[in-house]
């Protein structure tokens, strides 16, 4: 399976390079199209927002009956103001990403690929911003203690304490850029 979500999202992802423009707003439904387009030939739940509450990790995120209006929401107040990503100073740049990151993985609107789903729109407002495609450190040496960081920022997201979250972004960035 997994290797399966892996070949079937680096496809979505290349197809919605030409797809996101830099005057795309991201929306609710957007989010579903995305999630639907990668995963849509392995899931038939792909793209529908989940009917199962979730935990994990000692987690537990918002009632699967919440999801809907937690979306819509998030879409008039997130994604109506930080999307499209504008072009500037790549640090207002990461603190953008950092919000619409923390507030969708709080939302956690889908039963699986939610981590891998944000990354992905993070991916494309930077694009949006002119900028580079971050380079997360997911998969070097320190990569462990890199990951437990970015899970520690993303918890801390969902307090609206975005400040590590956006330092960890700045960082991908940064690495993005030197690539």
């Amino acid at each position: 399976m997994d290797e399966a979500e892996y070949s079937s999202l680096l496809a979505a992802q290349e197809a919605y390079l030409n797809y996101i423009t830099e005057a795309t707003v991201f929306t609710a439904e957007l989010l579903c199209k995305m999630h639907r387009d990668w995963l849509g030939e392995i899931y038939e739940w792909a793209g529908t927002y989940r009917a199962v509450d979730v935990s994990k990790g000692g987690l537990s995120w918002p009632p699967a009956y919440r999801v809907s209006e937690n979306m819509s929401q998030f879409e008039t107040e997130i994604l109506s103001r930080k999307t499209p990503c504008r072009h500037g100073d790549r640090q207002r740049v990461a603190e953008d990403i950092a919000i619409v990151h923390a507030e969708l993985l709080l939302i956690h609107p889908f039963r699986e690929g939610n981590g891998r789903l944000a990354r992905w729109v993070a991916d494309l407002m930077s694009l949006q911003a002119k900028g580079p495609i971050p380079d997360y450190g997911f998969e070097v040496r320190g990569s462990r203690s890199r990951s437990r960081r970015y899970l520690d920022a993303v918890i801390q997201g969902y307090e609206r304490d975005y400040a590590d979250l956006a330092r960890f972004f700045f960082e991908a960035l940064e690495r993005g850029a030197e690539r």
